[in-house]
């Protein structure tokens, strides 16, 4: 299967690839700062800063311990989740035009302890769906049937979206590209998820040069009102 060798490549890049992101699932396991919760969403400030690609190897490495974890590609308007893992279905806007079941929209990947819920068919209004209470009731659902809900949302500067989830989420992962972000554009993004009522626990720096002597192309850092004021 094409995808999965593609995402072995993804989870195997290093060894320090590998051991970032333990670092970040320990986090997520073990630190008070994420005691009680389950659903986490990764943003980021712009466009193609790598944000969906570190939901993938962050729900990897925490499916590896066992337990189970559900990613939500809540990105309505360029999803890409899809792409990686299975073929087209119906996923979270059919939940919201037609009845439907939550079973019917939680696929396998194929990766053991790891189910995906695509975004399913681009709608005319992501916006309005996704601060309706519909939405809050698939999160509730997702949650209830998983350890971890890994929401892959868009990024916050060019539309609302990440602002309406990070409202309903548990806590926020802001994904930042070194060299593609600017600091005022870290600094806008970090204002408006905190200004929804946004928690957010800490950044991931996705390809940072300051470490590329020792190869490592995560680096992650908690406290990010120490990092970004």
């Amino acid at each position: 299967m094409k995808s999965q060798l593609y995402l072995n490549n993804v989870i195997d890049q290093t060894s320090l690839t590998k051991e970032a992101f333990r670092v970040i699932r320990t986090k997520i396991l073990y630190s008070k700062l994420y005691a009680n919760t389950k659903s986490l969403l990764f943003t980021s400030a712009g466009a193609g800063e790598g944000k969906s690609m570190v939901v993938i190897n962050t729900a990897i490495t925490l499916a590896q311990t066992g337990k189970k974890v559900i990613i939500l590609d809540c990105d309505l308007r360029n999803p890409s989740q899809h792409k990686l893992f299975v073929k087209p279905n119906i996923g979270l806007t059919n939940f919201f035009d037609q009845p439907c079941s939550i079973n019917n929209i939680v696929q396998d990947t194929g990766i053991h302890n790891l189910q995906l819920v695509t975004s399913g068919p681009i709608p005319a209004n992501p916006a309005e769906l996704l601060d309706s209470n519909q939405l809050t009731e698939i999160l509730s659902l997702l949650c209830n049937r998983s350890d971890y809900l890994l929401i892959d949302s868009p990024p916050v500067l060019p539309v609302t979206d990440a602002c309406i989830l990070g409202s309903k989420a548990d806590g926020i992962l802001l994904v930042v590209s070194i060299g593609k972000v600017r600091p005022e554009m870290l600094q806008r993004a970090k204002a408006h998820l905190e200004e929804a009522n946004g928690n957010l626990l800490g950044l991931i720096i996705n390809r940072s040069e300051l470490y590329s002597e020792q190869r490592a192309y995560y680096h992650y850092y908690e406290n990010i009102a120490k990092t970004a004021n």
